[in-house]
């Protein structure tokens, strides 16, 4: 939708209709195309001076029809800030065609992530030991889910229910230290894509419109990652 003209012009018109109500705001497409911004967006979840060193990480991006799951290179050298980190390489499969279960759905993206650890092992690639995950959903501390996730197979907002942990169990170390699964709602994760690119706004949002619709805001307390 942000690369056709009726987008352009949605997108014109509610910024149009939000001065005309005071609302005093900029509406404009993100930079990444959305499929590579939710997956460039889960570099933002680790602190930059854990990446250092590295020169991709994995990262997904769960949908309620298809599931992407790629590798993002920092190019850290290019730009510490992570405005130049592009996705490598990427998976994509469409699970509403197939209707798995919830444990099919698991072990089919626990087997996609292994095969792209591979290909950046191939690739000659030093992959750093965590994996962003974005979901629906409002995500908890422990990684479980409270609700939001009815397009998913199976109950996903069950106590029992921990993804993180499941793929953690599931996946192969990443070089020598523990791999460690990093979650967070994935309107959220797209958002944090832009986070390079803000460094002159205090507030922004993020609206992703797809199976569901999705949103989330961002306020800047420090100029500076650490």
């Amino acid at each position: 939708m942000s690369n056709s003209r009726i987008g352009a012009l949605a997108v014109g018109r509610a910024e149009t209709l939000l001065r005309m109500d005071g609302t005093k705001v900029s509406l404009v497409s993100i930079r990444h195309h959305p499929d590579e911004a939710g997956l460039i967006g889960a570099t933002q979840l680790v602190p930059a001076s854990k990446l250092a060193g590295y020169d991709a990480m994995l990262a997904v991006d769960i949908g309620g029809t298809k599931i992407r799951a790629g590798i993002v290179g920092f190019a850290l050298d290019a730009a510490p800030d992570l405005s130049k980190a592009a996705v490598w390489k990427s998976e994509l499969w469409r699970h509403q065609e197939d209707d798995p279960t919830r444990d099919e759905m698991i072990a089919q993206l626990a087997e996609m992530l292994a095969g792209l650890a591979r290909r950046a092992e191939k690739g000659g690639l030093r992959l750093a030991p965590f994996i962003g995950v974005g979901c629906p959903g409002i995500i908890r501390h422990d990684g479980t889910i409270r609700r939001g996730t009815q397009n998913l197979p199976g109950d996903w907002s069950s106590p029992d229910f921990n993804l993180p942990h499941l793929l953690a169990s599931a996946l192969p170390v990443l070089g020598v230290e523990c791999t460690e699964i990093i979650m967070h709602n994935d309107a959220v994760v797209q958002g944090l894509s832009e986070v390079p690119f803000m460094r002159g706004v205090r507030r922004w949002g993020i609206l992703t419109i797809g199976t569901g619709l999705g949103n989330a805001h961002f306020t800047k307390r420090d100029t500076r990652r650490s």
